[in-house]
């Protein structure tokens, strides 16, 4: 079982035990999904560019970053269940699409318009 799957349906029991799912409908998970994305990009709003990864490193931003990043995720799955949108499935096949559209050789080192 992958990853994905498990992470799903660990959030399907959840939210089945709290009786959730009346309020998961696809608009409202993702503003919850918008929110959080929010909350970490506010992480690193001031954060120069050039020292993100390193001050990303250690606590209490690589904490704080880890935190949001699960609640992205989270919702992101959820989001996903509640679609029925194979998550793994469609981003390996979007990965392929992008690897013809974008082959390394002709690409490298260059910040295309649109990547993905």
């Amino acid at each position: 079982m992958s990853d994905l799957i498990e992470l799903r349906d660990r959030m399907r029991a959840f939210t089945d035990e709290r009786d959730w799912a009346q309020f998961h409908d696809p608009k409202s998970l993702l503003l919850a999904l918008v929110g959080e994305v929010g909350e970490l990009a506010e992480l690193f709003q001031w954060v120069p560019a050039d020292q993100a990864i390193e001050r990303a490193a250690s606590d209490p931003l690589r904490r704080r970053a880890a935190e949001e990043l699960a609640d992205v995720l989270a919702y992101l799955v959820r989001l996903a269940d509640v679609l029925d949108i194979d998550l793994a499935e469609v981003t390996r096949a979007k990965l392929a699409d992008s690897a013809q559209r974008f082959p390394a050789g002709d690409v490298r080192g260059e910040a295309p318009d649109k990547a993905l």
